[in-house]
């Protein structure tokens, strides 16, 4: 295969989708991951120049690493994994929810780590690995709301550095990349979404675009190993007590 791969994870709907796409415009081979997206996923392959799609469920880390195993043995110009898939799933700060707590970590942050360490060490690329682990603009903004998801973003983001100091090679990186509040999510109407998307300090919605160009420039390798970028309108830098899902509808 002529083109470089990069996988994406949670690559059929979303912020994965447009990173897919971001990638497959400038000539990458896209394996798009999804769990139960298998229509929105076959859909989004037939539109791009080289694609193809795989399932997994990322709470089994078994299966996780046999779907790395078994992109490493077929794909000889693999390149990137982004992990974009997640769950957010609410509890309360005050009485974490032991199942959703097990299932933020695990596919959130446990599975990953594993999936970050597998690409490192199987990849035959020889223009080196570069792994872009999704995270949060939590991690420097967080509020007691989603605790468990918020943890599982903050573990993730713990692995980065150790992952780029000790499991990358020479030509490889690691990376984080922070999103903000970017499309409606989890109850969220349009209109909620559009009110408090723009609780930022530059008051304007951040598009999806926006990020998956930041993984395309990561690809890149410009930034020094372990990095985070954030791409949030500078979200991160501001101390909200709550999500801004629930800051808007206070105001409201």
């Amino acid at each position: 295969m002529a083109r470089p791969a990069v996988l994406v994870t949670g690559g059929a709907a979303r912020i994965g989708a447009a990173i897919a796409r971001a990638f497959a415009d400038d000539g990458w081979h896209v394996v798009i991951h999804y769990l139960g997206s298998d229509d929105e996923a076959e859909a989004l392959a037939r539109t791009l120049p080289s694609a193809e799609t795989v399932q997994c469920d990322l709470a089994d880390a078994d299966a996780a690493i046999r779907m790395l195993e078994d992109l490493s043995h077929r794909l000889e110009d693999w390149r990137v994994l982004v992990n974009s898939a997640s769950v957010f799933e609410p509890d309360d700060v005050t009485l974490l929810d032991v199942t959703t707590n097990r299932q933020a970590m695990q596919v959130n942050a446990v599975t990953p780590a594993l999936m970050a360490q597998v690409f490192l060490s199987r990849s035959r690329s020889a223009a080196g690995c570069t792994v872009i682990q999704v995270t949060d603009q939590k991690l420097e903004n967080p509020n007691p709301d989603f605790f468990s998801y918020t943890m599982s973003k903050h573990a993730l983001d713990a692995t980065i550095p150790m992952l780029a100091m000790g499991a990358a090679g020479e030509r490889d990186r690691v990376y984080g990349l922070a999103p903000g509040a970017i499309l409606p999510s989890h109850d969220q109407t349009p209109e909620e979404a559009e009110r408090s998307h723009r609780l930022n300090p530059l008051q304007r919605r951040t598009g999806a675009e926006e990020v998956a160009q930041a993984a395309l420039f990561l690809a890149q390798g410009a930034l020094r190993n372990g990095e985070t970028l954030f791409v949030d309108s500078g979200q991160h830098l501001l101390h909200q007590p709550r999500d801004v899902i629930y800051l808007a509808r206070e105001q409201s």
